[in-house]
């Protein structure tokens, strides 16, 4: 049982882990500027001051300004959405595997991405908003699906059944975008093997505005949910006798978490590991309680995002490597280690 104050230290802790996170991703790079030139850079544009009156090279204020704030801006965002949608589903299924990449919803979003950079297409009336509506509507279809396929084979949506069904439908997208990449010219298949790798490099403040709306909506579909997550724990039917209407609970759950799936994948690509260990280790920390687990679960997430963001472009400076080598190579382990653990503390 934990006492009232733990979660207090633990939100002041994660606001520090998020706060340095952040102040290493603007400060560490291969190129190097004084931390208080970067400082009024940044208070220059945020607020119009600046605190120690540098003088600011134009250069300097191009790379810190357009190019590495954005980046640990995009970091965050894309980190956080992953481990909240990851906490969703975790709390949804009561399944400690579940998250958007094994059920299914980060295969269908990468599908949707995929098929835009494919096709080059660009909807008149969604403009710049293409590639992540589309992207956001493949994964909910995925999910669709996903459903789908277990209420055929199992009409009482049993959790290892949806966790099968997903696992399904992500092996036969993945032979879908094998088939596009194929099908590619040479330098279209390799940018787009590379984007599916996880990339947030050569992002610009535009992406940044593109997630942004749908981490909001999709953040507090969720939020607000925490109740009916907490409920769903105890089973489908305890859920019902305490007042939950189950099934407008489970859609809304699975539309917001699909919101920042989609939107995470369309500005970064797939980036594993970060749905399914850090909710993992979150829960670790405060227990199962979704009122600090989804609040909790996305600053981790986004500083952990941002630290791995950092170790991608600075291990083999000046090349950067794909962001979803890091958290895979970082995620794999850590989470194999937390399930042993967790397994036998149950013994």
């Amino acid at each position: 049982m934990f006492s009232k104050t733990r979660p207090i230290w633990i939100y002041f802790l994660t606001g520090v882990f998020v706060v340095s996170a952040a102040l290493l991703g603007l400060f560490s790079s291969s190129v190097h500027y004084p931390i208080t030139l970067i400082l009024d850079i940044l208070t220059n544009k945020l607020i119009g001051v600046q605190l120690f009156h540098h003088e600011i090279p134009q250069t300097a204020e191009k790379i810190i300004w357009e190019i590495r704030f954005p980046r640990v801006l995009l970091a965050f965002f894309v980190g956080a959405a992953l481990s909240l949608a990851g906490a969703a589903f975790q709390g949804l299924l009561r399944n400690p595997l579940a998250d958007p990449f094994t059920i299914g919803v980060s295969s269908g979003a990468s599908l949707g991405a995929v098929i835009v950079l494919y096709f080059q297409l660009t909807l008149s009336f969604l403009g710049v908003y293409t590639l992540p509506i589309v992207a956001i509507l493949s994964g909910f279809i995925a999910m669709v699906i996903v459903f789908g396929v277990t209420i055929l084979a199992n009409k009482q949506l049993s959790i290892e059944t949806i966790i099968l069904a997903g696992i399904i439908v992500s092996s036969f997208i993945s032979a879908v975008v094998s088939l596009i990449i194929s099908l590619s010219p040479q330098e279209d298949a390799r940018s787009i093997l590379y984007w599916l790798m996880g990339n947030i490099g050569m992002r610009g403040w535009s992406h940044v505005k593109l997630l942004v709306p749908f981490f909001i909506i999709g953040s507090l579909m969720l939020m607000i949910r925490s109740k009916e997550l907490n409920a769903f724990a105890l089973g489908e039917e305890a859920a019902e006798h305490l007042g939950v209407n189950v099934q407008k609970g489970k859609v809304l759950i699975i539309i917001g978490a699909s919101l920042l799936t989609g939107a995470a994948v369309s500005v970064s690509g797939s980036i594993g590991f970060v749905g399914l260990v850090i909710p993992h280790f979150t829960r670790l920390l405060v227990g199962p309680n979704h009122r600090h687990v989804l609040p909790l679960s996305l600053f981790i997430g986004g500083g952990y995002l941002i630290l791995a963001d950092l170790l991608a472009r600075t291990l083999l400076a000046p090349s950067e490597l794909p962001i979803g080598v890091i958290t895979a190579l970082i995620g794999a382990p850590i989470f194999a280690l937390l399930l042993i653990r967790e397994r036998m503390g149950r013994r």
